[in-house]
């Protein structure tokens, strides 16, 4: 079941693509359901299973206040951090609007956890902090979702996604996702809902993904865009906040994308984060902290932490090298040099080879007609190699020269960083050769330890389950595939017992012909009657020759009939 929520306070100023409206403008009525959207109660505590959560329908704002235990202070929260959090939201960068109210401050630290709890400066009364869930979709209302997402028209050979679980799973039901199902195509598919800031608070994106069928080229990632997106238009060069998630092109190029958006251009992070490449399904959580600082965890464990500014290339270096300094001309980096006072001993043979001295030069060489006579050459038996100084330590060695760095004075440095406003749609817009992938478990919140929550209370319970029953499921399948060739292997076998009896049974025909042969030529032998017809030269009578004497027939017809002469 999806929930569709948005914060209660929210300036908006700042950076960020185009920000055209105010976080409490209302999202298009087109892209939701009142009768499948619900959203949390207000009083909902951390002990509440997903749910109770989600079966509570309040309002489109949904808070919920921390007991003092879960309350922190910003430890890590600047003075600069607060006055920034506090302060009335300027005009923004590419678009103007009202400045509004002060919002509420609250801080994560490098530590983070629990969006960090309300903020605290001198001066500052107290303010308490409020679980935000902004959006959050697992799809437990059947064919609901597709009143809830909007598939792009933008081309019209996009593929299309389905709801299932998928050959292997945890529950049938409540592990449904959406699955990308036609090979070779690109996917943009998007969901609405009511636009928000991250400003002063932590900002979670956390969704799990299963490539069940084998992934070799695809992406997995999700996309945050503004509140101006059109929906029915969107591809892949359209202005977007946030991409993140699993990525993966052969074997040895998957990686975890964090692109953020800074002042209009796409970052990159500067760190490789290697993503997960099995079949099993898998959490995958960003997070963004007030203090620019981050996190990314894969199943629940951190994979990834440290600065914005250190891992993404948003500001010009804070150092550079000093443009008017130079190294020294006598600066010297060798460690070791040759010995100057070192000599090659006079008896030392360099010279492979020499002049045979037993070499004479022959009589009859004639120097005007064969040049000048030069002996043979012969190995040198007292060759000793070429001689070479020894090596000793540099007494003038400084080290390697370090280019002195100055402060860059194009240095600037930005404390929201981190800031998004107008938050408005999660897309996937991917591209997959195989498909076959489901996403599920969608979650945008201010609240890292209620993320954590849900991820072991829905990845959390499936995984051990799903695991079990994708590898009965690959063993039976590796089972038949055993049997099919094996098939395949006696068909071929009989195939090849056929072919050899056939020649087989053509050699022994063969031979019986053979066997055949004399008596098939004995019956072919002239009988006696034949014989009487026969002449004493084994002619017969209508084969006398013409030329045979007339007296010579005569007598023959004369011995034949028996009659004396």
């Amino acid at each position: 079941m999806a929930v569709l929520l948005v914060t209660s306070a929210g300036g908006q100023s700042g950076e960020g693509p185009s920000p055209r409206a105010t976080d409490n403008q209302k999202a298009p009525d087109s892209t939701t359901d009142s009768g499948t959207t619900s959203t949390l109660d207000s009083t909902t505590t951390d002990s509440t299973t997903d749910s109770a959560t989600d079966s509570t329908p309040t309002s489109s704002v949904t808070t919920e206040s921390t007991s003092l235990g879960r309350e922190r202070a910003a430890g890590s929260a600047t003075a600069r951090d607060a006055a920034n959090a506090t302060a009335k939201a300027p005009q923004a960068e590419n678009g103007s609007f009202p400045a509004t109210d002060t919002v509420t401050a609250s801080a994560g630290g490098r530590d983070g956890g629990g969006g960090g709890g309300p903020a605290s400066f001198p001066g500052q009364p107290r303010q308490e902090w409020r679980r935000r869930v902004y959006f959050r979709e697992e799809f437990e209302d059947g064919d609901g979702w597709k009143k809830r997402w909007v598939q792009s028209k933008h081309w019209s050979s996009y593929g299309k996604f389905q709801l299932t679980a998928g050959r292997f799973y945890g529950d049938k039901e409540k592990d449904k996702g959406l699955q990308t199902s036609e090979d070779a195509k690109f996917y943009a598919l998007s969901a609405r809902f009511k636009p928000f800031s991250n400003e002063g608070q932590s900002l979670v994106v956390q969704f799990s993904v299963k490539h069940e069928q084998g992934i070799d080229c695809g992406g997995g990632y999700v996309k945050l865009f503004p509140e101006d997106l059109d929906q029915e238009n969107m591809h892949s060069n359209s202005t977007y906040y946030i991409m993140f998630g699993p990525d993966i092109c052969g074997m040895g190029n998957n990686k975890v994308h964090v692109i953020l958006n800074y002042k209009g251009k796409n970052h990159e992070i500067n760190k490789t984060i290697k993503c997960r490449i099995n079949k099993d399904t898998h959490l995958y959580t960003l997070i963004l902290r007030p203090d620019c600082t981050y996190g990314v965890k894969i199943d629940n464990q951190l994979v990834a932490v440290g600065a914005l500014e250190d891992d993404w290339d948003f500001l010009p270096p804070k150092k550079i090298k000093d443009p008017y300094a130079r190294k020294p001309r006598k600066w010297d980096e060798r460690p070791q040099i040759e010995d100057p006072d070192d000599k090659k001993p006079e008896d030392w043979e360099d010279f492979e080879k020499i002049p045979d001295p037993n070499a004479k030069k022959p009589n009859d060489w004639d120097a005007a007609m064969d040049g000048e006579w030069e002996p043979p050459l012969i190995p040198n038996l007292k060759y000793k190699g070429e001689w070479k100084p020894r090596i000793i330590d540099n007494p003038d060695y400084k080290g390697e020269w370090v280019h002195p760095e100055i402060d860059n004075p194009k240095y600037k440095a930005d404390p929201n960083i981190y800031r998004y406003y107008n938050i408005s749609v999660l897309g996937l817009d991917i591209w997959q050769v195989k498909s076959g992938s489901i996403f599920d478990n969608f979650l945008l919140t201010n609240d890292e330890e209620f993320a954590e929550k849900v991820g072991n209370q829905t990845w959390g319970i499936r995984k051990d389950p799903e695991r079990i029953w994708r590898e009965a499921y690959e063993a039976e399948e590796k089972r038949q595939q055993q049997e099919e060739t094996k098939k395949k292997m006696e068909a071929k076998e009989e195939e090849e017992d056929e072919k050899k009896y056939k020649v087989e049974e053509e050699e022994d025909d063969e031979e019986d012909e053979d066997a055949n042969q004399p008596e098939l030529e004995k019956d072919k032998e002239p009988t006696e009657e034949e014989n009487r017809d026969v002449g004493g030269n084994g002619t017969t009578g209508a084969e006398i020759p013409s030329f045979v004497p007339l007296d010579t027939v005569c007598v023959r017809e004369t011995v034949m009939s028996g009659s004396s002469l």
